[in-house]
């Protein structure tokens, strides 16, 4: 039994709350394509630093409360997120310890994965196909990576999150 407390769970949250947030900003036609998954990024950043408190779960609930805000078929990003979070927290061992440029391909590896399967699922349902222009945010979030991987854990550090 671990006997240790743990701190930070309300810090998570809010991460994961600010994540939804800038994910349902308002935004000109122009830039919505540009938004990176900031649900993802976080879900990836929580999976690699405290596998052990963020996992698969934290992964479905955070997929289905992005269903409800976007207006998705109920479960689509929650399956989706939740196979994200099963690799990263099956191989966060081996992507803390790559240099950056080889987590943010990694990161871009698992953005694109979520992002095909929410395609995969919006073609059963039959919705018509997504333009080019689709895949943009997985390209911006891997660029982006460093920035809030840096960030991510300066908060983690200043806020004492275990």
């Amino acid at each position: 039994m671990n006997l240790t407390r743990h701190h930070g769970g309300t810090f998570i949250l809010l991460t994961f709350a600010a994540a939804m947030l800038l994910t349902i900003i308002p935004l000109s036609d122009g830039f919505r394509t540009l938004r990176p998954d900031w649900v993802a990024l976080t879900l990836i950043f929580w999976c690699l630093a405290l596998p052990y408190r963020v996992s698969v779960g934290s992964g479905f609930i955070a997929g289905l409360f992005l269903d409800v805000l976007t207006g998705t078929l109920l479960g689509q990003h929650a399956l989706a997120l939740s196979l994200v979070a099963y690799i990263c927290v099956r191989l966060h061992q081996r992507i803390r310890i790559y240099p950056m440029w080889q987590q943010a391909l990694t990161v871009l590896t698992l953005l694109i994965l979520h992002q095909l399967l929410t395609l995969w699922i919006d073609s059963i349902i039959g919705r018509p196909t997504r333009p080019l222009s689709y895949w943009l945010p997985s390209l911006i979030g891997a660029a982006l990576w460093p920035l809030v991987y840096r960030l991510m854990t300066a908060l983690r550090v200043n806020f004492s999150v275990q």
